[in-house]
């Protein structure tokens, strides 16, 4: 059985690996946007058949094992999540999902899978760190259809909070990233101005996408400030501490995107 499967609406899993601990509150964030999420463990594979689309959320999957996400890319439960993205369906990895999804070839997607080309290495300052953070959009919306209404130029918060969250690739790998529109979100200020990376990833990467533009690996965690009294500023005013934070934009496009696959 299924955590929390109704069937009624374009149906989510959110994927569990020994050592994932973000999946009750990414779980929440699909639901708020009306999709019907569920989580679905490593053991059961054969229950993603009957989903529409998945997140990987964040955690220590394996305990980051050989390098963060490395043994879960390799999880019989990626073969259908991998069968699903070269499908068309939507897939969404955060933290240590971005990181899955980088060492399963899904990102940027530009080798053979399961053969990184690209991968999240431990931090600059060799620690685990957790701030509030702003993303900017800088791949043009059109390309990217899982950030369906995400308009272009968008600055958006987030959480970030990993130990390995900084891209590393070879030289021509980021300059092929630049080039065919694989950057997807940069760190930047409230106003919209790229920061340096907190975690000295290269090309200040906050998240990739592949070249069809429906796999999208975001480090920073949105699904933690997707509600006010999640956001650094935000109230715990009863009247207001659960509207809407700036993060849950991330859930909403994703909800978009799956609607109109859906019904196509």
């Amino acid at each position: 059985m299924l955590r929390g499967a109704q069937h009624d609406r374009a149906r989510v899993a959110v994927v569990v690996f020994p050592g994932t601990n973000s999946e009750d509150e990414t779980l929440r964030a699909v639901r708020a946007v009306g999709l019907d999420g569920a989580i679905v463990h490593w053991s059961q594979p054969e229950a993603l058949a009957h989903f529409d689309a998945f997140v990987l959320p964040g955690g220590f999957a394996y305990e980051d094992r050989i390098r963060a996400g490395a043994v879960a890319a390799h999880d019989a439960v990626m073969d259908p999540v991998i069968d699903a993205a070269r499908a068309g369906k939507f897939v969404l990895g955060i933290c240590n999902g971005a990181q899955i999804l980088a060492e399963a070839g899904l990102v940027p997607g530009t080798g053979p899978l399961r053969r990184p080309t690209a991968a999240f290495a431990p931090n600059a300052g060799g620690r685990f760190q957790s701030v509030h953070v702003y993303v900017k959009l800088v791949v043009a919306p059109a390309r990217v259809p899982i950030l369906a209404g995400i308009e272009p130029g968008a600055v958006i918060p987030a959480w970030a909070s990993h130990g390995d969250g900084r891209l590393v690739a070879p030289p021509e790998e980021l300059e092929r990233i630049v080039r065919d529109g694989h950057l997807a979100f940069v760190y930047a200020d409230r106003d919209g101005t790229t920061t340096a990376a907190p975690n000295g990833s290269a090309l200040d990467c906050a998240a990739l996408v592949n070249r069809a533009g429906n796999v999208l690996a975001l480090m920073p965690h949105p699904e933690r400030d997707a509600w006010t009294f999640q956001h650094l500023d935000g109230t715990r005013d009863a009247a207001t501490m659960l509207a809407p934070s700036g993060g849950i934009r991330f859930f909403e496009a994703f909800a978009r995107a799956v609607r109109g696959m859906v019904t196509a």
